[in-house]
C-alpha cells in the first residue's frame, strides 16, 4: 500500500459557485427552500446572493481527477467506498464565489475487517478559501478501501 505523509497535498481545484448549478443541485437534492433559486428570496433572508445548499461543495468533484487522486493514494478504486464527509463553515457560499480548494491527508490507517482482510481507512480534507485567502469552508472525506480475503 502506497501512503501518503500526513499533510500531504492530494489535489487542488478551482471552481465558482455557479447560480445555474445551485438551482439544478437545490432540485436533485429536494430542497424546497426558495433561497436556492430565487434572488429576492435570498436578498429578503440576509444573502448577498443565492446561497448554495449546505453539501453543494461536492460539485467541485466533477472538476478534479478522481481516478487520478485515488491511484495517487496508492488505493484500489473498486474498492473504495465514502465512509463519510463532513463540512464546517465560516459562511455560506454563495453564487459568484470563486474557490481554491487544497486537499490534503490529515489521518492514514489500517484496520483489520469483521469480515477478515484489512481495511485501509484514508481521511482527507479539503480547504476551500475565496479570492481573498479567507477560508470559507473545510471539507473532510473519509475513504474506506475494502479489505479482501485473499
Amino acid at each position: 500500500m502506497a501512503e501518503l505523509e500526513l499533510g500531504a497535498i492530494v489535489d487542488e481545484v478551482d471552481y465558482v459557485v455557479e447560480r445555474g448549478k445551485i438551482g439544478e443541485f437545490a432540485r436533485a437534492t429536494g430542497t424546497e427552500d426558495l433561497v436556492h433559486i430565487d434572488e429576492k428570496s435570498a436578498v429578503a433572508a440576509g444573502f448577498d446572493s443565492i446561497p448554495a445548499t449546505l453539501t453543494h461543495s461536492v460539485v467541485a468533484g466533477h472538476q478534479r481527477d478522481q481516478r487520478g487522486f485515488v491511484e495517487k493514494l496508492g488505493l484500489r478504486m473498486e474498492r473504495v467506498v465514502v465512509g463519510s464527509v463532513r463540512w464546517r463553515y465560516v459562511r455560506p457560499l454563495t453564487a459568484g464565489d470563486s474557490l481554491r480548494g487544497i486537499r490534503r491527508v490529515v489521518a492514514d490507517e489500517t484496520r483489520e475487517g469483521r469480515r477478515g482482510g484489512a481495511m485501509r481507512i484514508v481521511t482527507l480534507e479539503t480547504e476551500y478559501r475565496d479570492v481573498t485567502g479567507a477560508t470559507i469552508l473545510t471539507q473532510e472525506e473519509v475513504l474506506i478501501e475494502r479489505g479482501s480475503k485473499e
